[in-house]
């Protein structure tokens, strides 16, 4: 399989309902879930803060003229922003003095920010989303019959069934969900001894 085919997840509607409704979506989530990959499809630009070619640039740019970093066609996404906390509130400014929804998708690690230099919440602005590993269902192994939501809701008619079989029940459970890892379609010997 293509390490560079998109999967379609849950979550691209979450993010796009949540780009209708505000000036911004902030998507966190741990290393390596697809954030980056998730804004992407939704982004018309991106300026990336890590990226080591223009890392320093980025920073000195974010402490003496931050407008600089927000220009690019809308939605723009900034990834790892959290390298230059001033980016939150020049992402408040800019909502506000545009007036208009989905102009910024900020992404970062779960990594904790300094948040001394930040000055608003966001409140009114910004929308979170939560990104986890993929489901089975979204990396294209199960069938989705049995959803989480009706076991919760105590449905007496659920049903569903499973083509694999152990053995690769067992793989794709200790491989997990990582958008990278589901492009895996058998273990490695060599990682196992």
């Amino acid at each position: 399989m293509d390490a560079n085919i998109y999967k379609p997840r849950v979550a691209d509607s979450a993010l796009e309902d949540k780009l209708d409704a505000m000036g911004g979506v902030l998507i966190e989530g741990p290393k390596h879930c697809g954030k980056t990959t998730l804004a992407k499809q939704h982004s018309k630009s991106v300026l990336y803060m890590a990226d080591p070619d223009t890392r320093s640039q980025n920073l000195i740019l974010a402490q003496t003229n931050v407008g600089r970093l927000l220009k690019g066609p809308t939605p723009r996404l900034i990834d790892e922003w959290q390298l230059a906390p001033e980016l939150w509130d020049a992402v408040r400014n800019e909502i506000d003095r545009r007036a208009e929804d989905g102009q910024f998708i900020l992404t970062g690690s779960a990594v904790a920010v300094d948040t001394k230099n930040i000055y608003h919440s966001g409140a009114g602005r910004m929308a979170w989303l939560k990104l986890r590993p993929m489901t089975l269902w979204e990396s294209g192994e199960s069938s989705g019959d049995v959803s989480l939501e009706s076991l919760f809701m105590h449905n007496a008619n659920i049903d569903g069934a499973s083509n694999m079989d152990i053995e690769k029940l067992a793989f794709v459970t200790c491989r997990g969900g990582w958008p990278k890892a589901t492009l895996k379609t058998r273990r490695k010997p060599a990682l196992l001894q």
